[in-house]
């Protein structure tokens, strides 16, 4: 009885999903851009005439997919580039917003400025630069959300790198156990590359961001795996969905950025064969 509770209240939730698209980032790794990292171009738009395609799109299009129809995007002031390429979302049939990033203390800081709008919707959350071809990951997410009685659930890609990525504890059952934060030696394969979550999170989230005090940490930034692995701890229930096994590419560095446009080509000849 307990458990049919549980899952009709994930799915009253997931009737109102909202995206969250963190922003705020410098792009400094990628040196001299001609524009925010966010909306560089690395492939082509088919449904708009062959026309230069952004990295956000893609993962705008993934929300889409799955019936979301709202989304905020949080800047840094100064990247007024982005609204003026993605505008009101109509190019996506989607509902965009913008907000402007306060404390810059990591992501958790700047998608809570979001809070007032969503502290009671289902949040899709995703990097706005990250590159993968599974088109279908929120369908996903969301199902298990939905299904299960659940707060979080996270996508998982292995990691060719996982000095440099938030690798996943995950028992046999999917349930996350922990999340170790850039490893030098691990075990673990898997890493995460998006999530949607209740507003139990928003609320965990909201509440931990207000008690952050980067002088009393051995750091000045507070990492979303942070924030996920304090809310296993206080008693959340953190979920996954195995989405691909093919790390996503970050085009935070040239190397990467080259590695998608290459990964896009090889995947666009593909589907015309």
């Amino acid at each position: 009885m307990a458990e049919a509770v549980g899952a009709n209240q994930a799915a009253q939730a997931t009737k109102q999903v909202i995206g969250l698209i963190p922003a705020g980032g410098q792009g400094s790794r990628l040196g001299s851009l001609p524009c925010s990292k966010e909306i560089y171009p690395i492939g082509f738009d088919e449904a708009r005439e062959g026309r230069p395609k952004a990295v956000c799109h893609y993962l705008l299009e993934k929300m889409r997919l799955a019936g979301i129809e709202k989304a905020y995007i949080i800047l840094r002031e100064g990247k007024w580039d982005i609204p003026a390429y993605l505008r009101d979302g109509k190019m996506l049939r989607m509902h965009l917003a913008y907000l402007i990033m306060d404390a810059p203390f990591g992501v958790p800081f700047t998608i809570d400025q979001a809070f007032p709008f969503v502290h009671d919707a289902t949040i899709a959350f995703g990097f706005p630069d990250i590159f993968f071809e599974q088109d279908d990951i929120y369908v996903k997410l969301l199902s298990r959300l939905s299904c299960n009685d659940c707060d979080i659930v996270l996508g998982l890609f292995p990691s060719d790198r996982p000095d440099k990525a938030d690798m996943v504890d995950i028992d046999g059952e999917g349930q996350i156990k922990n999340i170790v934060i850039k490893p030098r030696h691990t075990d673990l394969r898997y890493t995460w590359g998006a999530a949607v979550w209740t507003p139990v999170f928003t609320k965990f989230m909201h509440h931990r961001v207000n008690v952050f005090e980067p002088s009393a940490t051995q750091h000045e930034e507070l990492f979303m795996s942070e924030v996920v692995r304090e809310a296993i701890h206080d008693g959340l229930r953190v979920e996954a969905v195995h989405i691909s096994d093919e790390p996503y590419i970050d085009i935070g560095t040239p190397d990467d950025l080259f590695k998608a446009a290459v990964q896009l080509i090889a995947s666009t000849e593909k589907n015309h064969r």
